[in-house]
């Protein structure tokens, strides 16, 4: 018990929807006496799951429901889940910037929370008076902070900009100062939530080096919020499933990835495309997407088509490209017709396939996201729109590739 640094006990969280504040005043008042009496709070008994994408019949809802967990000190914690899960929240009341409806929270040393970008900065200062008045928020003292301003500054990135009033820096900018005071702060605990995807690529290896180093090196916990599923395995060794305010799973991260990644997942061999949510501002000329595979089932080796249905007018010198994402949603393989190429024109309700021959890709999930332009104007793009399952040849004399061996399936041939 020693080495437990956090501990939840039975943490609850509930929410009046509707207008702010705590309830009407015959809810108060009810509360209120209730309280005098020594009874239970009488709104703890009602109350609905938290389900963002259904309406409810009451006008309270639990945002957490009964979350019990322990931390030992170097762990670092993954906390995924769909949005509205009740990550977020939890973290709040980890932090303490709210307070659970029941249960509670029991640490050991010092908390430092990263939740929003740039929490606590004021626009008018600079980035190195809010190095001070951030550092002081998260508790440093004056002779802490500068101790290490210019390690800061340094992680940060931010040195041309130190003395540049913050309200003039992109939001890169201000999570990277964030960031690195926090991570400087040398917490016990450092909850961190989602800030990490606004840095970019260089920044969020460095932050995940520097959460691994806090928890390897220097011994410290960390609770890291993510939706990017390769950050979350490389990084944290336990994992909690949050769906609809309560634990599903929790154990090895691994397994929870896996789990949530299967509960987030439906195969499909077509997909309407009219109605499906569009990233670019053009038309919505890609109407549906099929895909075509011997007996319905896609083997690694074999060819794999995507064929894709045109409702348009004529249009000239136009390209489809397609992108590949694993299951963790980490890019595989790209192409498009303008890179073999091809000028080609567009029919009213043409088709065009996608064959990929002999599909080098290991088992595994993956996603397809479909580009229509003409290199320089977007005119149609759809993202993740089809999720596919590859399985391996059956051919029994290979043994088939594990997940840790990568992606790419390569046909080899040995000379001995």
């Amino acid at each position: 018990m020693s080495d437990i640094i956090l501990k939840a006990q039975n943490i609850s969280k509930q929410y009046r929807l509707g207008l702010i504040g705590t309830g009407t005043l015959s809810h108060d008042l009810n509360r209120w006496w209730h309280k005098v009496r020594g009874k239970d709070d009488p709104f703890l008994k009602v109350g609905e799951t938290n389900d963002r994408s259904s309406f409810g019949k009451s006008d309270y809802v639990w945002a957490l429901q009964d979350i019990n967990f322990e931390l030992k000190r170097g762990e670092v914690l993954g906390i995924i889940g769909k949005n509205g899960a009740g990550k977020s929240t939890l973290l709040k009341i980890l932090s303490r910037v709210t307070s659970p409806t029941t249960g509670e929270i029991k640490t050991k040393g010092r908390i430092a929370s990263l939740l929003e970008v740039g929490t606590g900065f004021h626009p008018e200062m600079t980035g190195r008076e809010n190095i001070y008045l951030n550092g002081a928020i998260l508790g440093m003292t004056k002779k802490e902070i500068r101790s290490k301003e210019d390690e800061i500054i340094d992680f940060s990135g931010c040195q041309r900009y130190i003395d540049t009033p913050v309200k003039r820096y992109s939001s890169g900018m201000r999570v990277r100062l964030a960031f690195a005071v926090a991570a400087h702060l040398e917490p016990d605990i450092l909850v961190i939530d989602e800030v990490l995807a606004v840095g970019d690529a260089e920044f969020q290896k460095k932050a995940i080096g520097k959460m691994q180093d806090i928890s390897s090196q220097e011994g410290r916990t960390v609770l890291f919020v993510s939706h990017n599923m390769a950050s979350v395995k490389s990084l944290c060794t336990r994992g909690i499933l949050l769906e609809n305010g309560e634990i599903k799973l929790r154990g090895n991260i691994d397994d929870v990835v896996d789990e949530y990644l299967k509960r987030d997942s439906e195969i499909t061999f077509f997909k309407e495309l009219t109605n499906y949510p569009r990233k670019s501002k053009g038309k919505n000329v890609m109407t549906s997407i099929e895909v075509i595979a011997n007996n319905d089932e896609i083997i690694a080796g074999e060819d794999l088509t995507f064929r894709i249905h045109f409702e348009t007018s004529f249009i000239n010198n136009v390209t489809l490209g397609y992108l590949l994402k694993d299951e963790m949603g980490v890019s595989v393989h790209a192409a498009n017709m303008q890179q073999y190429g091809i000028k080609y024109q567009v029919k009213p309700k043409k088709n065009i396939d996608i064959i990929l021959q002999k599909l080098p890709l290991n088992p595994g999930k993956y996603s397809v996201s479909l580009y229509f332009g003409n290199g320089t104007y977007d005119i149609d793009i759809v993202e993740d729109v089809l999720l596919f399952q590859v399985f391996w040849k059956k051919d029994t004399t290979v043994i088939p590739p594990q997940k840790k061996w990568g992606k790419v399936y390569i046909d080899t041939n040995w000379n001995y």
